[in-house]
């Protein structure tokens, strides 16, 4: 080590390098041999934490406590290891180059995977024609009941699922993954399918079979964006959603959806399928098998969180379809809460991002909270922005929309603020709360939509206004530890 006290191997401690006791000439002062000293390991000194460091480098490089008593006039090598730290001002290192960021994610990523979880709702809207009816008391398609029942068991099943096979891949099992989504994917489909026909009630065949359509889609589709095929995904959509892009602006026939609608389902379940197939080809029991921490109702507070946030987001679309004028087949606010999952999804790793920064740029637990926070803070507020220029965007282009009153916009906005502080809760693991806190706010708002007390669109408000500031009470007291960002 250079300008340090070291010794090859075998060198007896009397070999080493003394300061020659030389008479000082006239008018010149004897130099200091702790300064010296200092001067020779000024770089190892300024960096150390403690005074043992500095010790434990003196004992290794021979010096014995005789000498240092000799040449330095200290005890021990612990008391010339306190001195030379005393005499040096504290300097760390800086790393060479930026510190890695594990979170950084393109927006442009993000953005596709918002898009693509908003498309398959254009499906509805060429389908419209084919589930079209008289409508019940309560105003709505009699086809409603079967379809929002087939989306609510299959967007639970499939949060679960997700969670799961997402599990494995973080293990580094992929063909476990793979044999999971194999397995899971068409059991949530057949349950809802099954589901559809029990709610049915005065509905058609139609509306049954395209319930069942919308499970198998929910199913194959999670296969793709768990495996990471968002663009393949995206490909087998495009022609259906020209379709019913173009359906919005001029009538189109009848059996354009017909054509257009299977046409995609089996393209997706065929890019799905042939994501798994090597777990069908496997010989079973192949690969690295984990089964520790890796239960199975690990996964049922994903599922629970994945029935909340659907019921929420159903109840607003409900509103909005009893609000509108020609009681549209989709409606704008859940389009733009849909959309608005891609920029979630990226602030989300912006925050993960920003704390990572925090943990190395802060020295206390109060400072690290505080920073904690402010980044909190900012993604929600540029979340909200969003979610409010799709709403602003949505209502301006959508046929039939409601009047945005400020009454309906808060409701949008403080659902908005429970998904994303949900969302958010739910990537640090903390889970068990905000499926708690949703399922409640999910349970409060279909009563007050089912009984009518008051006016729904208050209820909206209050419902989501509450389980907002729950939310981001826990995020305040859970994400402002700096244990939990490991």
């Amino acid at each position: 080590m250079s300008g340090s006290l070291w010794m090859p191997p075998g060198s007896r401690p009397e070999t080493l390098p003394v300061i020659p006791r030389q008479r000082a000439a006239p008018g010149w002062a004897r130099p200091d041999p702790l300064d010296e000293l200092a001067a020779r390991l000024d770089d190892f000194t300024a960096a150390a934490v403690h005074p043992d460091e500095i010790a434990a480098l003196l004992e290794s490089d021979g010096l014995s406590d005789d000498q240092i008593r000799e040449r330095y006039g200290v005890k021990n090598s612990f008391a010339l290891a306190e001195e030379l730290y005393e005499r040096t001002e504290r300097r760390y290192p800086e790393p060479e180059g930026l510190p890695h960021d594990p979170w950084r994610a393109g927006l442009i990523g993000c953005l596709l995977r918002g898009l693509l979880f908003a498309l398959p709702g254009l499906g509805y809207v060429l389908g419209a024609p084919l589930l079209a009816g008289p409508r019940d008391a309560s105003g709505l398609p009699p086809a409603t009941l079967p379809l929002l029942a087939g989306a609510l068991v299959g967007w639970t099943w499939n949060q679960g699922l997700a969670h799961r096979a997402y599990v494995w891949l973080g293990l580094g099992d992929r063909a476990a993954a793979r044999r999971t989504l194999l397995l899971g994917a068409p059991a949530g489909a057949l349950l809802g399918t099954l589901i559809a026909p029990a709610v049915a009630g005065t509905s058609g065949t139609t509306a049954i079979a395209f319930a069942a359509g919308q499970s198998c889609y929910l199913g194959a589709a999670t296969v793709l964006l768990v495996m990471g095929r968002e663009r393949a995904l995206l490909v087998t959509l495009l022609p259906m959603a020209a379709g019913a892009v173009l359906a919005l602006s001029e009538p189109v026939p009848d059996t354009a959806g017909l054509v257009l609608l299977p046409a995609s389902l089996v393209a997706v379940a065929l890019l799905a399928l042939h994501e798994v197939a090597p777990a069908i080809r496997a010989p079973k029991g192949l690969g690295v098998r984990r089964t520790t921490g890796h239960r199975l109702s690990a996964s049922l507070p994903y599922a629970l969180f994945g029935l909340a946030t659907g019921v929420l987001v159903l109840c607003t679309a409900v509103e909005d379809t009893l609000a509108g004028e020609r009681h549209s087949a989709l409606a704008p606010a859940a389009v733009a809460l849909t959309l608005s999952m891609g920029p979630a999804e990226w602030l989300l790793y912006r925050f993960r991002s920003g704390t990572l920064t925090g943990l190395r740029s802060t020295s206390t637990a109060r400072a690290f909270r505080r920073a904690t926070m402010r980044t909190a803070g900012r993604c929600l507020a540029a979340y909200l922005a969003a979610l409010l220029a799709l709403v602003l965007a949505t209502s301006a282009v959508w046929p039939g929309t409601p009047q945005i009153t400020g009454v309906r916009l808060a409701g949008l906005l403080l659902l908005g603020v429970v998904l994303w502080t949900g969302l958010l809760l739910q990537s640090f693991g903390a889970v068990l709360g905000t499926a708690a806190i949703c399922c409640t706010a999910a349970l409060a708002q279909t009563l007050a939509l089912l009984t009518h007390t008051g006016s729904p669109h208050w209820s909206a408000p209050i419902v989501h206004g509450t389980a907002a500031l729950a939310q981001a009470t826990l995020v305040c007291v859970l994400l402002g530890r700096a244990t939990a960002h490991r």
